[in-house]
């Protein structure tokens, strides 16, 4: 009898509030609560939370108001989702069991090595949701910088390859592609994607969402067709028709990076080894056996000096070979956008311009795409070397790549035309001059204070690219707004930054 007693008093009745926290696992409650008394939780305890045959952990966050009544709790909607719940559920809650992995994060803050084991618990506690974002940051900051040698690089890579679904196919090769990011608008993978299927290759590409930037490329995609595809959904895409392009985060791939990732984007603390653990692990869990790895380097591109970006291709290549993928990294111009869309569907029409080969189609964009493309045909070994630029604008004028980008849109639902913004608005030139610098963070800043990603016709029309002479008066790029406020709340930025664009005056 005592014992049931103590289970009723830990169930509290599920109430829906829709408090959105992104993907992190909140718990809101009474602070006068019988529970809360009962088992001494705090703000910020960790407890664990069972509806039915789910459990997930999170974090409690105290309520101290009639929000919700002694007897309710309520859910952040990414915890509401995991668990399947329905308003008026009855959830158990109970202290969270110690995690004990956390010695060896407390090793590596103090600057010891960890070995594959203690990352293999690490990662995997972490794929589980027992971390915190507090220990989460701890991890992050832990490994930042130079912080993670060859070995503990391998050795992280492996874990979060092991920790989730590994995809298999059945063909020999699987070509994959990636880049670092940091350029607006460098949206070249649905292109990319199509001439690499159109060639016969097989790329099932997973890609991710936008979390500090304009757009990602599943952002992007879904503007064209659906992208939110579970592992056997894409495999009968791939199966299908060679290729597909799909958000990475419902196939169950390497979970613990997109963890890691939502809380070290916002801490924008650059890491060596977790972005190389990051994307290899992505690309051997989708079944790739050929990666190239675009580098962007500018000024204000994420990797900002060649020294950084060659110790990066070097490694990237190393540690890929490790896992068992041949990787094949290149180092480009991250000094201005690419192409002319920054924001989901100003980049999807920037793709459909040039798999469509219209005549206004941005040049950048296409020869960024046919030099990657050109690269994985060659990496394969399917063309000869130094024909595979080639190769690939035979696929891309000829319309194939055209017809293999609409198969695979239908194959992943159907294909649609991206939506166009309400409201526009021109930034021109203040006077005569030649642009000679840009600054692609604050660019993409603007473009995310127009409202992209989450209004996905926000963003900005980029007109004016390094050497190009302009008069004042002539537009320089042109914001893309669904809502007057939003609107005018980006022009107060672009006015507060003189320095987006840098002119050198002509005489």
């Amino acid at each position: 009898m005592s014992m049931h007693n103590t289970q009723n008093r830990n169930l509290l009745t599920l109430r829906h509030l829709g408090i959105d926290t992104y993907q992190q696992h909140v718990v809101f409650i009474r602070s006068d609560s019988a529970v809360c008394r009962s088992l001494g939780f705090a703000a910020q305890s960790r407890v664990e939370v069972r509806l039915r045959d789910r459990v997930l952990n999170a974090t409690v966050n105290m309520v101290r108001s009639d929000l919700i009544g002694a007897g309710e709790v309520s859910l952040s909607e990414s915890a509401w989702r995991h668990l399947g719940a329905q308003a008026g559920d009855q959830v158990e809650l109970t202290i969270a069991a110690p995690v004990q992995s956390f010695s060896h994060l407390r090793s590596k803050v103090y600057g010891q090595r960890l070995d594959s084991p203690a990352l293999l618990e690490i990662v995997t506690d972490i794929a589980a949701g027992r971390y915190s974002d507090l220990h989460l940051s701890a991890f992050v900051t832990a490994c930042a910088g130079d912080r993670l040698d060859l070995a503990e690089t391998v050795a992280l890579t492996k874990a979060m390859i092991d920790v989730g679904q590994r995809l298999r196919w059945s063909v020999p090769q699987i070509m994959d592609k990636h880049c670092v990011g940091g350029l607006p608008g460098n949206r070249t993978t649905p292109i990319v994607v199509a001439i690499v299927a159109a060639h016969g290759l097989v790329i099932p590409k997973t890609s991710s969402r936008a979390i500090t930037s304009p757009a990602g490329t599943a952002d992007t995609m879904e503007m064209l067709a659906p992208v939110t595809l579970d592992s056997a959904s894409m495999r009968r895409v791939v199966d299908q028709e060679g290729g597909c392009v799909v958000w990475g985060a419902t196939a169950g791939l390497s979970p613990a990076d997109d963890v890691l990732v939502r809380v070290e984007r916002p801490l924008e603390l650059d890491s060596e080894g977790q972005l190389i653990a990051s994307v290899l692990s992505k690309k051997a869990a989708a079944g790739a056996t050929h990666v190239v790895i675009d580098i962007p380097v500018g000024p204000t591109a994420k990797l900002r000096s060649a020294a950084a970006a060659e110790s990066l291709r070097h490694r990237l290549e190393e540690v890929g070979r490790t896992v068992g993928l041949e990787v094949r990294a290149v180092i480009s111009d991250g000094t201005q956008p690419v192409g002319r869309g920054i924001g989901p569907a100003l980049e999807a029409w920037d793709v459909l311009s040039v798999l469509r080969g219209e005549a206004g189609a941005p040049a950048d964009l296409r020869q960024r795409s046919l030099a990657l493309a050109g690269l994985i045909l060659e990496l394969a070994q399917s063309v000869p070397r130094g024909l595979g630029v080639q190769q690939a604008e035979v696929l891309l004028e000829s319309g194939q790549a055209w017809r293999k980008f609409q198969a695979i849109c239908a194959a992943q639902g159907g294909m649609r035309e991206p939506p166009r913004a309400r409201y526009t608005h021109p930034i021109t030139a203040s006077r005569a001059g030649r642009v000679v610098r840009i600054d692609n963070r604050r660019l993409a800043r603007a473009a995310k204070l127009a409202g992209a990603p989450q209004a996905s016709a926000a963003g900005i029309e980029y007109l004016a690219p390094l050497g190009i002479l302009v008069e004042a008066g002539q537009p320089l790029f042109i914001l893309h707004a669904e809502a007057p406020g939003v609107l005018a709340y980006a022009l107060d930025y672009i006015n507060s930054q003189p320095d987006i664009l840098t002119f050198e005056p002509q005489s």
